[in-house]
């Protein structure tokens, strides 16, 4: 694994006055500048310059660092443009080419084209692309499927995994691997086989990074970093392996830990592994859904992760299939029915009719999200089990604008009233999976009318959606609500095509 040096280390006290003294209304901005000299120019010139009468700090950044731009920021928006024209000009906008490698930036350079976001995010993300990869392959862009692909593979060989983004900060965490569905997606793109072949090495190693530290646990120590011991089986939770602030969103970490009992690291180690999981933040991280000081995402087991984690178990059993590797085959295929097993079993809330996350102790979260249809998409959950889902989804879940994330109104953006596209591709896809044609086309038609309306009234593809209230924009979460957007275009142009519209 290469070492990679962040923010912090390198800018140390300038770093921490920068994000404690509100200089960026977004404590990413900081993070994301390029400086213009050599940290050690810069650092020798605050020292001399701080303790000054007339020292502005603002300027002082804003001296020695260039902002960064934020892509698709000139883009021109045109709402009376249809929406297909609209997106197809938006891969363009949002594309970045093969990065130069720049030792004064965050960025950690990768050696194809991508697709990024949108909005503040102008790095690439994780999970985030295999849902923008879906429209990228519907739109007939494979080339850039092909491309991500190889940049995720590039990451897993420099980095030891796929961090959350492609950033010195992200370094410590990842996001949901979905890279496994990524080859899938692929070989089904090339009509080849061959591509789980050659991708093997990097999906072995996107696995020993989930699985790290398993030969260490005992009926004493069941849990180590990301990997949980259940008897025989092995569970996974999210994690992150620095329990401190995150430097993207510094001051929010430090003003909480100020307004809550607990020890700060622990505090950090939570909000970081809910940041891995993608969903930051959601009451089903909270033990009090309405209060986020009682965040515990890193004793939870979840329900998405753990189908996530059996898909790159059958992923592997495939790839090793193919490469005559009988002894690794095997292995994957046990860990992987064992894990189907606790999917079907512990995972399954039979008073509450559906899936859910755990707690450590394997005793169910009383919080449901959407992310207990992930068994649906993966196609493990039972007949029975698929029915009972179906009908909480009717009763709990579907909005006048696509299905909810939680039913639960937190204020934090991943709960009532905001739905998000990869959540309902997966909703989607997990009903189709079981024959509930119906009820699935039922909600990727409300999903895209509620894009198409404020489409129609911005001109503009945002990040998450209020599905309650179709017209009034989501709320929540630590910035304002992005515009671009990655995900949300890849899945819409999925629905539309779907839907013939």
């Amino acid at each position: 694994m290469t070492e990679v040096r962040t923010p912090d280390m390198i800018y140390g006290e300038l770093f921490t006055a920068v994000q404690t003294g509100h200089v960026f209304e977004d404590s990413k901005t900081f993070v994301d500048c390029i400086a213009r000299q050599y940290p050690s120019i810069i650092l020798d010139r605050y020292e001399q310059q701080k303790a000054g009468p007339a020292f502005d700090l603002k300027a002082f950044v804003t001296e020695n660092f260039d902002l960064p731009k934020v892509p698709a920021s000139d883009f021109q928006a045109d709402r009376k443009r249809p929406i297909r024209e609209h997106i197809d000009l938006l891969w363009d906008a949002l594309r970045r080419d093969a990065d130069d490698p720049d030792q004064l930036s965050s960025l950690i350079p990768l050696p194809k084209p991508y697709i990024v976001p949108g909005g503040r995010f102008g790095e690439i993300y994780y999970w985030d692309s295999y849902f923008t990869m879906l429209g990228l392959a519907n739109a007939g862009r494979i080339e850039m499927v092909e491309n991500m692909v190889e940049n995720f593979a590039f990451l897993i060989d420099r980095i030891g995994f796929i961090p959350n983004g492609n950033r010195s900060y992200f370094c410590s965490r990842s996001q949901p691997p979905f890279f496994a569905l990524m080859i899938e997606l692929l070989a089904g793109l090339q009509g080849n086989q061959d591509v789980y072949l050659q991708y093997y090495p990097q999906l072995k190693r996107e696995y020993e990074f989930w699985m790290a530290g398993a030969d260490q646990l005992s009926d004493g120590e069941p849990a180590f970093r990301r990997v949980v011991k259940s008897g025989e089986a092995y569970l996974n939770r999210y994690w992150d392996d620095s329990p401190t602030p995150r430097q993207e969103s510094y001051i929010e970490d430090i003003e909480l830990a100020e307004l809550c009992k607990r020890e700060p690291p622990d505090l950090y180690r939570d909000v970081r592994a809910a940041c891995e999981s993608g969903w930051d933040f959601s009451s089903r991280w909270f033990a009090d859904p309405m209060d986020m000081a009682t965040i515990r995402a890193s004793q939870v087991l979840p329900v998405d992760l753990n189908t996530l984690m059996y898909k790159l178990e059958m992923t592997l059993v495939h790839a090793a299939d193919l490469a005559g590797d009988t002894a690794w085959r095997e292995l994957f295929q046990h860990r992987a029915e064992q894990r189907k097993h606790l999917l079907q079993t512990c995972f399954y809330d039979r008073n509450q009719h559906f899936f859910t996350d755990l707690l450590l102790d394997l005793q169910p979260v009383a919080t449901l999200s959407v992310a207990g249809v992930f068994p649906l998409f993966a196609a493990i959950a039972t007949e029975p089990q698929a029915k009972k889902v179906a009908e909480r989804l009717r009763v709990d879940f579907i909005r006048e604008g696509g299905w909810v994330t939680t039913p639960i109104q937190s204020g934090q953006q991943w709960d009532d009233p905001n739905g998000w596209a990869p959540m309902q591709w997966v909703v989607y896809s997990g009903l189709c999976n079981y024959g509930f044609d119906d009820d699935a086309l039922e909600g990727a038609q409300r999903w895209v009318n509620n894009n198409l309306h404020v489409y129609g009234e911005t001109g503009k593809l945002i990040e998450k959606y209020n599905v309650e209230d179709v017209g009034l924009l989501a709320g929540g979460g630590e910035y304002a609500v992005q515009d671009g957007f990655g995900w949300t275009n890849g899945v819409l142009l999925k629905f539309l095509d779907i839907l013939e519209i």
